[in-house]
């Protein structure tokens, strides 16, 4: 079997290595969102009220795309038809992020051992896989993720009350209207009363929002992974869209990081810290992605009502207290608290650190102002259509109304949503600006392509052949020129030495019957030959000698 280092892979996918990194990748991330959702339901004090495993089921499958439906029935003094209506569509982002998070790893870590490029039948039998599976367990999370918390008004001890029918003390006298005599028989009712809340997780839409789920999580780890191999018709992906794309994950993975150290800083000298604590486990890239879009100056709409609208951040509840006729935008919440306009200054901030990744992982050409035009493009490309998704991502819609035969008794709920037009524009525009200012400061600095890629070099890799090693080392440029004089390893044994007396030596055997060889000097001629040896001298004296 192939170990991945050539530049294809031979043959077919190997089906054990495909189904053991597909089980890695959605056993792995279904154990940590579902550790993520039970640990923040134990610290916001959920598991008081029901069982933690069915809440914990169904916060994970909110939180990839499902739906849950609550469902509530009311019965107090002899009343028939109170109903408890509750609608929730928001997805605790913490718990997908995590989710999201470990299935891109393994997914990558799979494809990044099929060598330079991968074919495409492989790349969509591992994502199909990763699929399947995924869809399969958050099946199973449907199944499991309904409950039914019964309060009942007989465990509340209000029989117990001495008196048969009257008040101790003679409580009930001393109250005007003759309301005393009607308590008894109030209270007596009271503890007849039952309250009935459920939840149910939709089977059909929870696998649909699933598999939308896990099939964007895998587009945009591909496209943000720039050492991850790609077909060879994808092969401008590494040059144009990859640069742009990590660098943008990069900087919101870094402000959800921002976002917890908030947290963290908050429950320090707080009251209730495991509330806090849970609140950033469950919400804490909610608040975050609702943050960068508004600091980014695109406007929303929303209203909040009752007891949820304390769920918000200051000064956003109280702005959607007064003004809920009016759209939200950064300028409308400085009236409230000039401290606001620092959220639009940590965008910048991050928005240019985007732009001086990009500009450092994009392949560097010649030219400051082509160069900056090209980050600026493909940066503004990348913020346009992220920027929509964020948006889409953190909207908000929550109500809670208790009615009694046609009254409303009680009424609370949250609703906040976005402009995804001007989250098109805008986005666009912060882009191409952060993108065109952050490379022109990379190519001043001289980090303008410092950290590109290997795969995406200026210009595509070469189609080896099959058996053609990519291999890890790379030798180093030389200083200067060999010298076959002085390089031992250039010169040719057969070439033409001799000693102090002329004599050839035994390091450059001569033959006769062989011509001689000769290397190349260092101007790339060949030398010519020697002249002939002159005949030997005769000595005459020893010739007449004999």
């Amino acid at each position: 079997m192939e170990t991945g280092q050539h530049a294809t892979r031979r043959g077919g996918v190997p089906l054990g290595d495909l189904l053991l990194s597909a089980i890695a990748a959605v056993s792995w991330a279904f154990i940590a969102m579902a550790g993520v959702a039970a640990l923040g339901l134990h610290l916001l004090g959920a598991d008081s009220a029901g069982s933690l495993g069915p809440m914990t089921a169904a916060v994970v499958a909110l939180g990839v795309g499902g739906r849950v439906t609550p469902s509530g029935d009311v019965s107090a003094f002899g009343l028939q038809g109170a109903q408890a209506d509750t609608a929730i569509d928001v997805a605790p982002l913490g718990v997908g992020l995590v989710g999201a998070l470990l299935v891109s790893w393994f997914f990558l870590r799979s494809l990044r051992g099929a060598g330079v490029e991968v074919s495409p039948g492989e790349l969509l039998a591992r994502a199909g896989a990763v699929v399947v599976l995924f869809v399969g367990m958050l099946g199973g999370l449907a199944w499991a993720g309904h409950d039914i918390i019964t309060i009942d008004g007989s465990k509340l001890g209000l029989n117990d009350i001495p008196g048969a029918g009257d008040l101790p003390g003679d409580i009930g006298d001393k109250l005007p209207g003759g309301i005393g005599g009607l308590l008894p028989d109030r209270l007596g009712d009271l503890a007849d009363a039952k309250a009935s809340v459920g939840f149910t997780v939709q089977t059909g839409a929870t696998l649909l929002g699933g598999a939308a789920f896990v099939v964007g999580v895998l587009l945009i780890a591909l496209l943000a992974s720039r050492r991850t191999p790609l077909p060879p018709a994808l092969g401008a992906v590494h040059r144009v869209v990859r640069p742009a794309a990590s660098a943008l994950v990069t900087v919101v993975l870094v402000a959800v990081l921002a976002g917890l150290a908030a947290a963290l800083y908050a429950m320090i000298g707080d009251d209730h810290p495991k509330r806090i604590a849970g609140a950033a486990l469950l919400g804490a890239p909610n608040g975050v992605w609702l943050a960068l879009p508004l600091g980014m100056f695109v406007p929303w709409d929303g209203k909040a009502t009752g007891a949820l609208a304390q769920v918000l951040p200051d000064p956003l509840d109280d702005f959607l207290r007064l003004s809920s006729d009016q759209p939200v935008t950064l300028g409308r919440l400085a009236e409230l608290d000039g401290r606001v306009w620092l959220l639009a200054v940590a965008v910048a901030v991050m928005m240019l650190f985007a732009g001086v990744l990009t500009a450092v992982r994009t392949p560097l050409d010649r030219g400051a102002l082509g160069f900056a035009g090209r980050c600026a493009l493909r940066l503004g490309v990348v913020t346009a259509l992220a920027m929509p998704l964020l948006v889409w991502l953190t909207d908000v819609s929550a109500g809670a109304s208790l009615s009694v035969l046609g009254f409303d008794a009680f009424d609370a709920g949250i609703e906040l949503h976005g402009h995804l037009g001007m989250a098109v524009l805008l986005g666009a525009a912060w882009g191409a600006g952060a993108g065109a200012l952050g490379a022109l400061l990379a190519y001043g600095t001289g980090a303008a392509g410092g950290r590109v890629a290997a795969l995406a070099g200026a210009a595509p890799p070469a189609r080896a052949s099959t058996y053609e090693q990519a291999g890890p080392y790379e030798p180093s440029r030389p200083y200067r020129p060999s010298n076959p004089d002085t390089n031992p390893y250039l010169k040719n044994p057969y070439d033409e030495r001799t000693d102090l007396t002329g004599a050839p030596t035994l390091a450059s055997p001569i033959r006769p019957d062989l011509p001689r060889r000769r290397g190349k000097n260092t101007k790339g001629e060949w030398p010519a030959p020697p002249p002939p040896p002159p005949p030997p001298e005769v000595n005459r004296g020893d010739e007449n000698r004999r």
